[in-house]
């Protein structure tokens, strides 16, 4: 059983459809050998109640009650490694992970971004595709390394814009692909037909 500890900011849909997913996939005939041994956030304001409804661990690291950004990291990565994950996934976790937790975790550390990268890495990915008026842009699954959105890709997918897009609307439909991709992923890691070294090497 592959072994996850998730990490959110904000309402944890990413979260919630790969909770469906696996829940879902247990009395089909390709269950998806994985399980979410807990989640974390950064904030209160993150939808911690997901957890609670499946009585899922939830562990908090907010980085103000820390005295700086290296010590939230060394906080975040013990709370992490308590609970012995095989991946960890940043699903919309809204803030970069200091290089000490990426050099403990990655590759085992997974992240989702509203883009087809390299194109638009960043905060602003879904706003920076629609100002670039290009006719398309997409999701990508990758590994987490200690750049901004630079590490190596395990999965995406192109998603065309439409001229009637607004930042909303293209981000929804890109959140659909994006969780498609996440579920996919983290079922072939449970497989073991992805190899998160071989990808990062």
């Amino acid at each position: 059983m592959l072994k996850l500890v998730v990490l959110i900011s904000g309402t944890g849909s990413n979260l919630r459809a790969l909770l469906d997913a696996i829940d879902d996939s247990r009395n089909s005939e390709q269950p998806i050998a994985a399980e979410i041994v807990a989640i974390g956030a950064d904030t209160p304001k993150a939808n911690l109640a997901l957890a609670a409804e499946r009585s899922i661990p939830t562990f908090l690291v907010q980085p103000g009650d820390y005295p700086d950004r290296a010590a939230w990291g060394d906080a975040l990565l013990e709370e992490i490694q308590r609970w012995e994950p095989d991946v960890t996934i940043l699903s919309g976790f809204m803030r970069l992970v200091p290089p000490r937790v990426v050099d403990a975790l990655s590759p085992e550390l997974l992240n989702t971004h509203p883009a087809y990268l390299p194109e638009f890495p960043g905060a602003h990915a879904v706003r920076d595709a629609i100002e670039a008026q290009v006719s398309e842009t997409g999701a990508t699954i990758m590994i987490v390394d200690n750049g901004v959105d630079t590490g190596p890709i395990i999965a995406q997918q192109r998603i065309p814009i439409h001229p009637e897009d607004t930042q909303e609307s293209l981000h929804e439909r890109i959140k659909i692909v994006e969780r498609e991709l996440l579920t996919e992923t983290v079922r072939n890691l449970a497989l073991g037909t992805i190899n998160l070294k071989e990808i990062a090497a």
